[in-house]
């Protein structure tokens, strides 16, 4: 079989690969369908993400239908649609103990510390898959992933109706955490610095969408909200400026959600924290999100089609990679099918 493999930063190559082998009586075999590609899988490929490991097989937006089970397989058949969670955990740790898998002391994501899903087969245990809905096609429920991180933004922050979230940045995270904000119906307003990102976020619902080159932000956000500050600020442009900026923007006994995974010192003083008492959280993957999302999805409360921009082979992979790099080309996810 075919798999893309991540060998060193800048060199993805088609490999041929044995077909893998059921190891355990809980394992499926997976045909994989279609892969999204995600920003983390572009990290590891450019060689700047801080925690992946080389030579690697990245995706980890992966659905696909089984084709073989293990013999103690319950649950799941030969033919099912089903969606791969990326996350590894112990399940013994302390934070596997207290409900934290995401953040296991042991933790291991597929395509980050081992390999991932663009390959034509993988295997899986079956507590590591999901039923997809029969009402989406294999494009929508490679969406289903990335939500799931949304999901957990939302909930890292407490969200509720009442809230008004700023988010920061419309790269295709942010615009997914809109899209989730929405959900819940609390007002959200989303700033870029490129036009084109922020008219997708108009047609997302966002309330206002702040163009951060023409306007000072700060001065928008205190004036939208009559001088108080937005209850909830997620960093999603995830630099040693932005995660600084965000305590500007958010209001006393708001919360503050980062992203980010940059090693650099960023320069934040105690004050403007301890005063206001503001709470700043990490959210990192997803804590058992998979079920509520899929509902979200089969019930429809979530539309994402409008999302999916562009569509390749997987063996085009080369010529995906180049679109997404290319920042005069207007683009949302780019999907890729087995």
């Amino acid at each position: 079989m075919k798999a893309l493999c991540v060998q060193s930063p800048h060199n993805i190559v088609i490999e041929e690969r044995p077909m893998p082998d059921i190891q355990l009586p809980t394992d499926v075999l997976i045909k994989v369908k279609a892969g999204g590609i995600c920003g983390s899988d572009v990290h590891i490929y450019h060689g700047t993400s801080s925690v992946a490991t080389y030579p690697r097989v990245i995706g980890h937006e992966i659905v696909g239908e089984i084709v073989e089970t293990g013999k103690e397989v319950s649950g799941f058949s030969v033919g099912d649609r089903v969606i791969m969670d990326p996350v590894i955990s112990c399940g013994t740790c302390y934070q596997c103990r207290i409900g934290r898998r995401n953040v296991c002391g042991k933790l291991q994501v597929r395509s980050v510390h081992v390999d991932g899903g663009y390959q034509e087969y993988i295997v899986v245990p079956q507590q590591s898959i999901y039923h997809i809905p029969d009402n989406l096609s294999w494009e929508e429920a490679v969406m289903i992933e990335p939500f799931t991180i949304a999901e957990q933004v939302c909930s890292r922050a407490a969200l509720v109706k009442e809230d008004i979230v700023f988010i920061m940045g419309a790269g295709p995270v942010g615009l997914s955490i809109l899209k989730r904000v929405k959900l819940t119906g609390a007002i959200c307003y989303i700033s870029d610095i490129v036009e084109t990102r922020l008219d997708f976020a108009r047609q997302y619902g966002a309330d206002v969408a702040i163009n951060a080159k023409e306007v000072d932000v700060k001065e928008e956000i205190m004036r939208l909200t009559e001088g108080n500050g937005a209850t909830i600020v997620i960093d999603a442009v995830c630099s040693t400026r932005s995660f600084e900026q965000t305590l500007t923007y958010v209001c006393s006994a708001g919360r503050v959600i980062t992203l980010g995974f940059s090693k650099e010192a960023s320069a934040i003083n105690q004050l403007s924290i301890t005063a206001r008492e503001i709470d700043v959280r990490g959210s990192r993957l997803h804590n058992n999100k998979f079920p509520t999302v899929i509902e979200y999805f089969r019930s429809g409360k979530l539309a994402v089609k409008d999302m999916i921009t562009h569509r390749y082979q997987f063996t085009e992979i080369h010529e995906a990679l180049k679109l997404i790099e290319d920042p005069a080309i207007e683009k949302g996810k780019v999907v890729l099918f087995f």
